[in-house]
């Protein structure tokens, strides 16, 4: 007799999830931008504020039993604010500019998923029940949000497509990793990570593009104001559009 599927702490990873992630990434890039710049308080200040509220909402997400949509997104925000101070200190205040910082970024990545396949024998975030796990996965969530801020700074100010062009190139990468997962047969976890990846530098590109000013190819946001409403629209889709845990893959396939 097979006894009812284990649920993981992460959401299932529907259409639903990658709308409110794109909205979360976002938001990272307007509120970190918010707190470091409009604040004044330098981007070593804020990664350090931004790192101790990733700290304590992971501390309660681990220590909680069960999938709670609106603790793991405030996890999630959490890491997009503090993966855009972390990158731009990074980039900007380390003196590495952005090849230098996506490279270190892009390793710390590499080096976190390899140390939690080697523990754990999987990186899929269908395992991520017990606590050993999910600090491996927020680890690695943190590290890719970091990354994709640098790879959206640095295709943006860089390559000379601006915010729009920037959006544009990083929503064609979403769509042909979304063709791969529909009409081929390639690994559904290194699609995710992928896909996880591509989101955080196309929600920096939109962030920039609301708060940054029109001469620089913006629309004059206020960065409190773009963050208010990204924060109120993600509010929203967390309470009203459904969602719930997925199931322990681990378990599932044991049962």
């Amino acid at each position: 007799m097979t006894g009812a599927i284990e649920r993981s702490k992460v959401p299932e990873v529907t259409m639903i999830f990658w709308i409110i992630k794109i909205l979360a990434t976002t938001l990272g890039e307007t509120g970190g931008d918010a707190v470091s710049m409009s604040m004044n308080l330098g981007y070593a200040i804020s990664s350090a504020i931004f790192i101790g509220v990733f700290l304590i909402a992971v501390a309660a997400q681990i220590w909680t039993k069960k999938f709670h949509p609106f603790l793991y997104w405030s996890v999630v925000v959490a890491t997009t604010t503090a993966g855009t101070t972390i990158a731009d200190l990074a980039d900007r205040s380390l003196g590495i500019g952005y090849p230098g910082g996506a490279s270190l970024l892009f390793a710390l990545l590499m080096i976190s998923l390899f140390i939690w396949y080697r523990s754990e024998g999987s990186i899929s975030v269908d395992t991520v029940s017990a606590p050993r796990v999910e600090i491996f996965y927020w680890v690695s969530i943190l590290f890719s949000q970091t990354l994709g801020t640098a790879l959206g700074d640095w295709m943006a100010d860089t390559n000379g497509l601006g915010y729009e062009g920037g959006a544009m190139v990083f929503g064609a990468g979403l769509a042909a990793i979304a063709a791969a997962y529909y009409f081929t047969s390639m690994s559904r976890t290194t699609l995710f990570w992928a896909a996880f990846i591509l989101t955080r530098p196309l929600g920096a590109t939109l962030g920039d593009l609301l708060d940054k000013p029109v001469a620089n190819g913006g629309m004059n946001f206020s960065r409190y104001t773009a963050t208010a409403l990204l924060a109120a629209l993600i509010i929203g889709c967390v309470a009203l559009l459904p969602q719930r845990a997925g199931a322990d893959s681990r378990q599932a396939s044991a049962t």
